[in-house]
């Protein structure tokens, strides 16, 4: 990100793209795909080299303004724990694999502050392979249908 000046230039990124079956261009495409950061500042690595959660005053300062300002969002990928716990707030479940296991519930609810379907998914990154080879469902189940749903709203 901070060498290219877009997110998800990286393998994640990679994975990312495959999970929701588009390529860069449509990813890219600011008519078509917003892609919003939970805290709008890089907030550093920790001791192990991952990033370190995003920094309360950011997202308290910019996540509700700018969702505010789409209301025409239609679905809402929740990537990671911490956007799950921003948008889900107490209908998330005990973890991120329960919550992720609950989809369903949260794509037909509709409940988000202006109306959209949400979708939570792990982070893309190459921490969470074993979780991905652990829950297969993932692949067979929630894949297909969020490749479908994109299709169905990137045209």
């Amino acid at each position: 990100m901070h060498a290219s000046g877009r997110p998800f230039t990286d393998p994640s990124g990679v994975r990312l793209r495959d999970w929701l079956g588009i390529d860069e261009d449509v990813f890219y495409d600011q008519s078509r795909v917003a892609i919003v950061p939970m805290g709008f500042c890089f907030p550093g690595q920790d001791a192990r080299g991952g990033d370190l959660p995003p920094r309360k005053e950011c997202e308290d300062t910019w996540q509700q303004a700018v969702f505010d300002q789409m209301p025409q969002l239609e679905l809402i990928l929740l990537v990671g724990q911490y956007a799950q716990a921003f948008h889900l707030g107490d209908k998330r479940k005990k973890n991120l694999t329960h919550t992720v296991m609950a989809w369903r519930e949260y794509l037909g609810d509709g409940d988000c502050s202006n109306g959209s379907a949400m979708m939570p998914l792990p982070h893309p990154s190459w921490r969470n392979n074993g979780w991905i080879r652990k829950n297969l469902w993932f692949s067979e189940e929630l894949l297909p249908i969020l490749k479908s749903q994109v299709s169905r709203l990137v045209g």
